[in-house]
């Protein structure tokens, strides 16, 4: 549901519209205003085929690179510029492309947008619209699939549903309804032909590809169709949405901060969806988050409590969290802020072994350890290429990796060059997608995403943002080590040292809060004064 609800601005590039309109600004959207829908079908353009229209797209891509910067010395600052241009412009038809074919090609628009530590900026900016705009069913294309899945028309089933979506995606739109009982409900609804159509398009995107790789041998994106191959089928079914739903609600049943809506099942089908209606500011909203009393530091802290829990101890991953999947809202009885997490289609289910190393990858990089940041990168398919692995799990630059992630925030210069490298390093960077284990490419985009909300509230890189992660990491490999020995010495000597571990970080947990207290600081002047005192 949630890449449905509440759309947010987005910057660079302009939104979907109709085939045969002119392309006008981005209108505002956000909490409150709804994006305008797109009429007519949802199928290829008129008058042009679908296939047809993909490959002359593709043909003016290739064309504009191959011609650009053919007669530019490459790594000139004209080389550079040039490049930028010619990648704006590619980005810019891309988006179009998506545009006007919809469906599958928007979904992938939108996963390539979401990766904007590992794709040049240009094609991130330019992509990220694709998340607040979507083309929408028309009342009748809805009445049609309810009626077909549920057997009823909507005035039986619903004493109220708004015509008007609380918004739309590229696989469907969420209506609010109230259903005969009274109860409040969200309704989302799959898009009628994009079932039919998305095979199709999985395949003229890898025809395409392969192709394009005949021409750019260093285009390595086979990965994006092997994903959507993946992908795709359980998204395109509710019912297997629902399933996750209730799973991870169950999974992270102690953390009382979460909301995951409730499912109602006997109003669902693979096409149509009933939950639990919720509503909340999105996750990257700071403004609204200070309106309404709402910490953004703890809300920050909790949604990496909940990811690192899900990626490092449960190995079952939402890997969809943009700010229109996560809202926050304070509860007005208790006082607390809630963290609800929508739109559970997309889940990555991570093997023991996956797992075990990427805890310890991610230990040897908090720890600053080369040596084992080298092993354990090696051994999730990097190779020689692990100094760059690093940088795109951690979108730090390689000298702070070396020095330590939880050093130092990130600066400004950092970001930029993170970025300028993601350009820079293409070709590189697409065969380590190619390389790696399949596990891997969605963690690198929720990393991404989960990145730019910690941006957008400014909390980015804090210290118990890794604190966490190092926690559910020696949680982790605590218990896989229990289970995989025979001897009860062993497994109490694994627990000790489990227990001293998780020690140590709430005593360095303690002192970093008191560093940053009022309490600290009186106390820090204490103990000066005392020892000046002394003598």
């Amino acid at each position: 549901m949630g890449d449905v609800v509440r759309p947010s601005p987005q910057a660079g590039g302009a939104p979907c519209s109709p085939p045969g309109e002119a392309v006008p600004g981005e209108p505002p959207v956000g909490p409150g205003v709804r994006p305008p829908p797109v009429s007519g079908s949802l199928g290829p353009p008129a008058g042009l085929p679908q296939g047809e229209e993909v490959w002359r797209k593709t043909a003016v891509i290739t064309y504009d690179y191959l011609t650009s910067l053919r007669s530019v010395p490459y790594g000139s600052e004209e080389y550079d510029f040039l490049k930028s241009q010619v990648h704006l412009r590619s980005a810019e038809r891309l988006r179009e492309l998506c545009c006007a074919n919809r469906g599958t090609f928007i979904k992938v628009g939108q996963h390539l947008g979401a990766l904007d530590y590992l794709l040049p900026e240009e094609y991130t900016r330019t992509l990220k619209v694709l998340h607040s705009q979507a083309p929408q069913s028309t009342r009748q294309e809805i009445e049609q699939v309810i009626r077909e899945d549920l057997g009823k028309e909507i005035k039986e089933l619903f004493m109220s549903f708004e015509d008007t979506p609380l918004g739309a995606a590229s696989l469907a739109q969420v209506h609010k309804a109230v259903l005969q009982d009274g109860r409040t409900v969200a309704v989302k609804i799959q898009h009628p032909k994009v079932q039919a159509q998305s095979s199709k398009d999985i395949l003229l995107m890898e025809v395409l590809l392969l192709v394009v790789k005949q021409i750019f041998p260093d285009f390595e994106f086979m990965w994006l169709v092997e994903e959507a191959k993946k992908n795709l089928p359980l998204e395109l079914d509710f019912l297997n949405e629902g399933r996750n739903a209730e799973k991870v609600a169950h999974m992270l049943r102690n953390f009382d901060f979460l909301k995951v809506p409730r499912i109602y099942w006997e109003l669902s089908t693979r096409r149509v969806l009933l939950m639990e209606f919720m509503e909340g500011g999105q996750v990257n909203d700071r403004a609204y988050m200070e309106r309404n009393g709402i910490d953004v530091n703890e809300i920050s802290r909790n949604l990496g409590k909940l990811y690192s829990e899900m990626i490092f101890v449960n190995g079952f991953v939402h890997c969809d969290p943009h700010p229109g999947n996560v809202l926050v809202k304070k509860c007005p009885a208790s006082g607390k802020a809630h963290i609800i997490l929508l739109d559970h289609g997309l889940y990555q289910v991570l093997s023991e072994s996956f797992r075990m190393d990427y805890c310890r990858l991610w230990q040897a990089l908090i720890k600053a350890d080369m040596k084992r940041v080298q092993k354990y990168s090696r051994r999730l398919g990097a190779g020689d290429l692990y100094p760059l692995f690093a940088c795109m799990l951690t979108a730090r630059s390689w000298e702070s990796v070396n020095r330590g992630i939880d050093r130092s925030p990130v600066s400004a210069s950092e970001d930029v060059e993170i970025r300028s490298n993601a350009a820079a390093y293409l070709p590189q960077i697409t065969q380590l997608l190619n390389n790696v284990p399949r596990q891997m490419l969605l963690l690198l985009k929720t990393n991404d995403l989960l990145r730019g909300i910690e941006s957008a509230l400014h909390t980015r890189a804090s210290a118990s943002s890794f604190l966490n992660m190092s926690r559910c990491c020696i949680r982790a490999v605590s218990t896989y080590q229990r289970s995989k020995s025979h001897s009860l010495y062993r497994r109490v000597q694994i627990s000790l040292t489990e227990g001293l571990s998780l020690w140590q970080i709430n005593l360095y947990e303690l002192f970093l809060w008191l560093k940053g207290s009022r309490l600290g600081n009186w106390v820090i002047a204490l103990l000066s004064w005392m020892h000046h005192s002394t003598y």
